[in-house]
């Protein structure tokens, strides 16, 4: 005991006993708040984690999804295949060959670089996700000529196991609404 609760104890032992009581009791609220506090926390970190891993895996997609190589369709193509499911999945895997066949008589090659990206929505529950990506494609043709584009997609992901692949995308809308 302290000095002060045994002085307390000798002239005044009610007082002793709350005083007692009291501390007992802040260090149990102290206990509590902090349990109580890491609970909530647990959860929203947890989301967080879901939340940057969507993102990070969307914009890979994204990026892979926008680039290829006339000279190496094939590789790209498996690695668009390795990035996506459901639908989007199987549209491009039905369309590979005519696909293929089509860049490689181009001759051109894509590339694309994330410049930014966000998760739009995420509903961990249920393994879905809507992300924005921004990008930047280079496009060399033929001639060696190339050209920059600046691009914005929209995707919808579904998790799949431990990751997160695409199941749609497509551009996003540019600009203002039409007044009229």
């Amino acid at each position: 005991m302290t000095r002060t609760v045994r002085a307390l104890a000798g002239t005044r032992p009610v007082l002793a006993v709350a005083l007692v009581l009291t501390l007992v009791a802040g260090g149990f609220a102290a206990w509590a708040a902090q349990d109580w506090y890491g609970a909530g926390h647990e959860e929203s970190a947890a989301y967080a984690v879901q939340r940057d891993r969507a993102l990070t895996e969307a914009e890979q997609a994204v990026q892979n999804l926008n680039t290829l190589d006339h000279s190496k369709v094939d590789q790209g193509l498996d690695l668009w295949e390795s990035s996506t499911t459901g639908e989007l999945h199987d549209q491009l895997v039905a369309g590979r060959a005519e696909f293929a066949k089509q860049v490689k008589a181009a001759k051109t090659a894509t590339t694309a670089r994330v410049l930014s990206g966000a998760v739009t929505e995420l509903d961990d529950r249920a393994g879905r996700a809507r992300v924005l990506v921004a990008l930047r494609i280079t496009v060399k043709a033929a001639d060696d000529k190339s050209t920059d584009k600046d691009s914005r997609m929209l995707g919808e992901l579904t998790r799949t196991g431990t990751h997160w692949k695409l199941s749609a995308l497509g551009q996003a809308p540019v600009g203002g609404a039409a007044s009229g």
